[in-house]
């Protein structure tokens, strides 16, 4: 019997039983999602409470999964995390991966492309930024902003030395979803496995967390007039991110819709179903071959016998 079989067996022993499958209550599962139709206040029936014990669970069997995962060195998992400015994405990044190991985490904070970044095509800075095998690579922010804020403001797509005008015709972003559908095919394909998570906040509770932001001297330096700027653009953005939703989640792939208006329910739906990612990876312990197992023995052999 594997031995995380054991462990699970302990920690559903130390849980009530009232834990929400919010795996399946969260992930996008058709090609008809709405976003009007999710609450972003939604709770799963949790209080902050129990939220908090769901979240100590899961972050002592992220830790374990994640040695597993490093110490395998054949699989990685990529986690996207995509939301409005002030949803929430920093402090879920913090929280739900403050646990582990950090030479096994790769955070990338995906902001205006650089120069260079725009000298090439519009998935390179996110292929140089995949977490290698062993990881768990973070995109904050990710490649899904070529089809959501460049849907917006196609404008910038001048920068990238692209002509805005056939943006106007929906084609053109449905042929930038196909890729992004084939390219997280093919990294699933060898073994990057993918979870997206849209993290979705009410107007309201965004302009609550911005004005928090323009009045509080500790989180002023995260404020800029552009946020509040880009609330008049709020329906298109809606509209972006339900179609790139919509049209990239897949059984290989899969996007989740996490209500965001409560910080510690975002991390707490986050934190479960990164583990429930993590264990369908099942990764092992390597065990060794038979002439290793015979150098380790006699290594063994010797150390006993240094102490003898």
């Amino acid at each position: 019997m594997r031995s995380f079989a054991n462990h699970e067996a302990v920690r559903a022993q130390c849980l009530p039983m009232s834990r929400p499958d919010l795996e399946r209550r969260y992930r996008v599962s058709s090609s008809r999602f709405r976003i009007a139709e999710h609450d972003p206040a939604d709770t799963a029936g949790l209080d902050r409470k129990r939220a908090r014990e769901l979240q100590a669970a899961d972050h002592e069997r992220l830790a374990v999964l994640q040695k597993r995962l490093f110490a395998e060195h054949r699989q990685a998992l990529l986690v996207v995390l995509q939301g409005l400015d002030a949803s929430g994405k920093d402090g879920t990044i913090a929280h739900v991966m403050s646990g582990l190991n950090p030479s096994a985490v790769r955070v990338t904070s995906f902001k205006r492309p650089s120069p260079p970044e725009l000298a090439h095509d519009w998935l390179w800075r996110c292929v140089g930024a995949l977490p290698e095998r062993g990881q768990i690579g973070i995109f904050n922010r990710s490649h899904y902003e070529e089809v959501t804020t460049l849907r917006v403001h196609p404008e910038q797509l001048a920068a990238e030395g692209i002509d805005p005008q056939p943006a106007r015709d929906a084609r053109f972003w449905n042929a930038r979803m196909k890729t992004i559908e084939a390219w997280e095919r093919h990294l699933v394909a060898c073994q990057t496995h993918v979870v997206k998570f849209f993290l979705h906040i009410s107007k309201e509770e965004q302009r609550e967390r911005l004005l928090a932001r323009a009045t509080d001297p500790e989180k002023q330096w995260k404020f800029t007039p552009d946020d509040v700027a880009e609330r008049a653009s709020w329906d298109a953005y809606q509209d972006a991110y339900e179609a790139a939703v919509r049209a990239t989640s897949s059984h290989a792939a899969s996007w989740y819709a996490i209500p965001a208006d409560h910080k510690w329910m975002a991390r707490t739906a986050v934190a479960q179903i990164v583990v429930h990612h993590l264990e369908r990876m099942d990764p092992r312990y390597p065990e060794p071959d038979e002439e290793a197992a015979r150098a380790a023995a006699a290594a063994r052999a010797l150390l006993e016998a240094e102490g003898a």
